[in-house]
């Protein structure tokens, strides 16, 4: 495992990947998606937290999304998959 020094917060992720911060949010909220350790948690004050990526947690966001775009009905299973 390689070491991490930088991590990116879900809303610059979702700036770079042109997507819905809301809807990476929502993927990323089950930690069972990504790799382990691919999801930090930033404690920013005592109840406050943000949530951020490591390269691979972005890269592997990024194929997850790629892999759901193939077809419409894919995208719609996936999108039901973790929006209300």
């Amino acid at each position: 495992m390689a070491t991490v020094t930088y991590v990116r917060t879900i809303k610059f992720v979702a700036e770079i990947l042109k997507e819905d911060p809301e809807l990476l949010q929502a993927i990323v909220s089950n930690d069972d998606n990504l790799s382990y350790g691919s999801i930090i948690s930033v404690y920013t004050g005592d109840d406050e937290s943000v949530t951020a990526l490591t390269d691979d947690g972005m890269d592997e966001l990024e194929q997850m999304l790629k892999d759901a775009r193939r077809s419409p009905q894919e995208w719609d299973d996936f999108l039901d998959s973790f929006v209300d």
